[in-house]
């Protein structure tokens, strides 16, 4: 189950609002709902999964997002996440992706096994070997705002009231929550 909110920050202050992401495919669908929230001032859109991980994409006017997610190999396990890692990794995780498309179906290439460790119990092998199981992306992304790359790092459970909460923002997100 995922939760997401946006931030949106005004004339007025903050602005939050919870958001449905049924019809996010790509990381330009998420930019294009966070736009719609707030033309040319900063947009936070935040994106958590069952408390396994967290992402934010950081939106201004029609600059490319920021991006930074808790646990990389956690998200590319997801549908929502895998748009967040795949922007971050972007030609590394491609290029890794179209040499395992080489493989034959039986698990081989040209006739050789793979190694033993492709052997994986995982659902989704592929995000686990190719993403670290790390923060991945702009650790940076809220420094300007009040949240350092340590105190981001540092986040797990209730990432998101934290992070409102070091914007300014904790009494308006309370009201979407």
């Amino acid at each position: 189950m995922y939760f997401a909110a946006l931030l949106a920050r005004t004339e007025d202050g903050w602005e939050a609002s919870d958001t449905e992401l049924d019809d996010v495919e790509t990381l330009s669908d998420l930019a294009e709902l966070a736009r719609e929230a707030s033309d040319d001032d900063t947009v936070i859109v935040y994106i958590e999964q069952e408390d396994a991980w967290f992402g934010i994409v950081r939106i201004e006017g029609e600059e490319d997002p920021r991006i930074y997610v808790s646990d990389g190999a956690a998200a590319a396990r997801s549908s929502y996440g895998e748009i967040l890692t795949r922007e971050i990794l972007g030609d590394d995780l491609d290029a890794e992706l179209d040499e395992l498309e080489s493989l034959d179906l039986d698990g081989t290439e040209d006739g050789e096994p793979l190694a033993d460790d492709a052997d994986d119990d995982e659902p989704d092998g592929v995000a686990a070997e190719l993403v670290p199981s790390a923060p991945v992306g702009d650790a940076l992304v809220l420094a300007d705002l009040g949240l350092s790359e340590r105190e981001l790092r540092a986040l797990d459970s209730d990432a998101l009231a934290v992070i409102a909460d070091a914007l300014g923002a904790a009494e308006v997100l309370e009201a979407v929550r």
